[in-house]
């Protein structure tokens, strides 16, 4: 690794090289620099210090031998918020924003909601909404049965700043993680749960490598979570709650007909950017 004299200009096209992908160097320049990215612009003339260049270096080894950039960095952009990530949890994908979407669409314009999170990972759901209502507007309730998982949702509470006031963690399988008198009084369940199936040749081989199994596979059919989640959905949510839940996008026929199954209305299937069934959109009768 160059002395401090190499300037990040230098570093920079020096990290391009080596990754060959530009964007991925600048993010691990970034980085390491401790700057953010508009401060890291200005600073491209000045020297990198060893301790960056140490850094770097162990990051670009790490990258280049197969880690995900999102756990090289430690830390990756879900909507507004910097969410904290390591290999206990998954990296937060694009289309699990929808999820945002719709609870916020749910419950603006209803202060004093009560929100579960169910199988919270990082936080990224749960977060992401308190992040975007008012202070203090909703109550989130993040499980987990992974207490890895909690450790890092609970430093992404801890990262949220004031709206992290609002967030609730517990641990426990599903449901069962829930205090009793909640039963009925929840406006919204959504949920990212594992679905993918055990065997399933199109997943990325880099995904079944790093990213935790727990988080992924859910039986041959990959619908072994969203069966226990939509058959219990109406112990908790109230009279015309929203259940929302993200699945694999070759699922959506057989995810209608648990909720249909299981005496849920408005049964919706919805696509994601790329036109994929992605969504569970459904409510309670009760």
């Amino acid at each position: 690794m160059p002395d401090d004299t190499i300037t990040w200009r230098a570093m920079l096209a020096e990290t391009a090289q080596v990754v060959a992908d530009r964007t991925s160097a600048l993010w691990l320049c970034q980085r390491a620099s401790g700057y953010d990215a508009e401060e890291f612009m200005g600073e491209l003339d000045n020297p990198v210090t060893s301790r960056s260049a140490t850094h770097l270096h162990d990051m670009v080894r790490r990258f280049i031998g197969g880690e995900p950039l999102q756990y090289v960095l430690g830390r990756w952009a879900f909507r507004r918020v910097d969410i904290m990530v390591d290999t206990r949890v998954l990296i937060p994908r694009p289309e699990t924003e929808m999820l945002v979407d719709l609870v916020l669409e749910e419950v603006r314009q209803k202060p004093g909601s009560t929100i579960i999170d169910l199988g919270t990972g990082s936080g990224a759901i749960g977060l992401a909404v308190l992040d975007e209502l008012p202070l203090s507007h909703s109550t989130v309730w993040m499980t987990d049965v992974s207490r890895d998982a909690l450790d890092v949702a609970s430093a992404n509470v801890a990262g949220l700043g004031r709206p992290g006031i609002s967030a609730r963690l517990v641990h426990g399988s599903w449901f069962d993680a829930l205090p009793v008198e909640l039963k009925e009084a929840v406006d919204v369940v959504v949920a990212n749960p594992p679905y993918v199936e055990d065997d399933d040749p199109d997943l990325e081989e880099r995904v079944r490598e790093w990213e935790p199994s727990l988080a992924l596979f859910a039986g041959p059919d990959g619908l072994r979570d969203i069966a226990t989640i939509v058959s219990g959905c109406n112990q908790w949510l109230r009279s015309d709650g929203l259940l929302l839940i993200e699945f694999g996008s070759r699922q959506g026929d057989a995810v209608r007909a648990l909720a249909i199954d299981a005496g849920l209305c408005d049964v919706e299937i919805l696509q994601d950017l790329a036109g994929l069934d992605r969504v569970l959109r459904a409510r309670t009768s009760h």
